[in-house]
């Protein structure tokens, strides 16, 4: 099955595009930096499945975020990658948090982020109240694109999958029917469908009787952008005292990574090495 790939389709009749995304490895590397509740999991996957979806219709090239801030036992749920389709994620809660979007998350917003290479900084935000995550998305596309947009979302733990249909921009008035029509075919999918069944197979089974052209796929992966010097750096904007502090009481000083789990170690050498480059440097610069 060709897993952790986003394929984009046309329809030859209709002024509708439309994008598959079906992710497991990637969506398993996310899971093992922490253990997350089922349902915060699961949330976690939708988001995946959604912020690929997104990197793959909003042109640009740069960064994403989307990340879902709440005032539930889900505070946070954020999703950074880039133009190709390099995804990370994390997710912060309390207790054992179940039920739908509103229960997990409350009251809150979606906010999406754009920062392309070249051009200036982009942020949609909209409320997070509808029901769905897909519902959610719906509404951002309404109000920040103008664009008749459909999603459907999908995770269970192991694979996280999603649909989304758009009407073209500049489309003629009359492409709301055939928008309808699609979105009708579509809506027949099932989660297990999309877990289980190459996209080409899911595809030929909704719009068999429609002219599809599919393009060649990008590959999706999880990617964390840590490091042991990332670490290191970020332990140089800290005050000197409160790293003794830690060196004295526990020997080392531990950094572990939200995103992807891996674990980082500095003693005082390291951390004596450290302080040395920064005062060399900072005396360099006077």
């Amino acid at each position: 099955m060709s897993q952790d790939k986003l394929y984009r389709y046309l329809f030859d009749q209709a002024d509708v595009r439309g994008e598959i995304v079906q992710l497991e490895q990637s969506y398993q590397q996310m899971l093992a930096g922490k253990e997350y509740p089922d349902a915060v999991a699961r949330l976690l996957g939708e988001t995946l499945a959604a912020t690929s979806l997104l990197t793959a219709i909003l042109k640009f090239e740069g960064e994403i975020a989307v990340q879902l801030q709440g005032t539930g036992p889900v505070n946070l749920v954020a999703i950074n990658g880039n133009h190709n389709q390099q995804l990370r994620g994390i997710a912060r809660w309390e207790g054992t948090p179940e039920g739908d979007l509103k229960q997990l998350v409350g009251q809150g917003h979606l906010v999406i982020t754009i920062t392309p290479d070249k051009g200036e900084r982009y942020q949609g935000i909209v409320a997070l109240d509808q029901d769905t995550l897909a519902g959610c998305l719906e509404q951002y596309f309404a109000q920040s694109e103008q664009l008749k947009t459909r999603l459907w979302l999908h995770a269970d733990n192991q694979h996280a999958a999603g649909m989304l249909l758009q009407i073209l921009p500049e489309s003629a008035k009359e492409q709301e029917v055939e928008f309808e029509h699609l979105e009708s075919l579509t809506g027949t999918i099932k989660a297990e469908e999309l877990f289980s069944l190459d996209a080409e197979e899911v595809l030929h089974r909704l719009y068999h009787q429609e002219k599809v052209r599919l393009f060649d796929p990008a590959e999706v992966s999880f990617k964390c952008g840590c490091s042991r010097e990332r670490s290191l750096s970020a332990l140089s904007t800290l005050p000197k005292e409160e790293l003794e502090s830690v060196l004295e009481e526990q020997g080392q000083i531990a950094i572990n990574c939200d995103y992807c789990g891996a674990g980082y170690r500095f003693d005082r050498i390291d951390m004596e090495a450290l302080w040395a480059g920064s005062s060399a440097s900072s005396s360099q610069s006077h």
